[in-house]
């Protein structure tokens, strides 16, 4: 074999293998307690942006100040997505009366499978017609599903990348639905 086309075979399999750790890594990333940043100086904002809805309206993240908002990155094609939907349904009925708001963001290419999927999944939350730039606002949305817990501030408190199993939502929104408004 020549020495030039050995060294890039190695440099692939590497890049490979770290691509694959890396992915592992960041799917069962979760903030836990102690790792999540507690200076409200020190978590973001979340980006304000205003979306097409499924519905014809128009979704503006800033009209859900106040509440706890579980903005769910997704698209019907995705496995991992199909599999969460369904919680983030049973969470909404759940908790909507004490402030949450689950928000989905459909990265599909357009809205008629997305309006198929969210009758069938009987999703009883807005679903927002997202793009590259809305997925660049949040850092940049390479992979599904990804979803930010966002506190009634306005301020994103975990970022979860990957299917994530339904009791870590759940505790995490329990945690920010009884904390106090913070004032800013």
């Amino acid at each position: 074999m020549d020495n030039a086309l050995g060294k890039k075979i190695l440099i692939l399999i590497t890049a490979i293998a770290v691509v694959i750790g890396l992915y592992f890594l960041s799917r069962h990333r979760v903030l836990s307690p102690a790792n999540k940043v507690r200076n409200i100086a020190q978590r973001p904002v979340a980006p304000e942006f205003s979306l097409p809805e499924l519905t014809g309206q128009t979704f503006d993240l800033s009209a859900y100040r106040g509440k706890v908002v579980l903005l769910d990155f997704w698209a019907t094609w995705c496995d991992p997505c199909r599999e969460e939907i369904p919680h983030f349904v049973e969470l909404q009925d759940k908790y909507r009366d004490q402030g949450l708001q689950i928000v989905g963001i459909s990265m599909d290419d357009g809205p008629e499978p997305v309006r198929d999927f969210y009758q069938r999944f009987h999703m009883n939350y807005p679903v927002a017609m997202g793009n590259a730039k809305i997925g660049e606002l949040y850092g940049g949305v390479l992979g599904l599903p990804i979803a930010f817990l966002i506190d009634r501030d306005g301020r994103i408190e975990a970022k979860h990348i990957g299917a994530t199993d339904r009791s870590v939502f759940e505790r995490e929104i329990q945690a920010l639905l009884q904390s106090q408004r913070k004032s800013q």
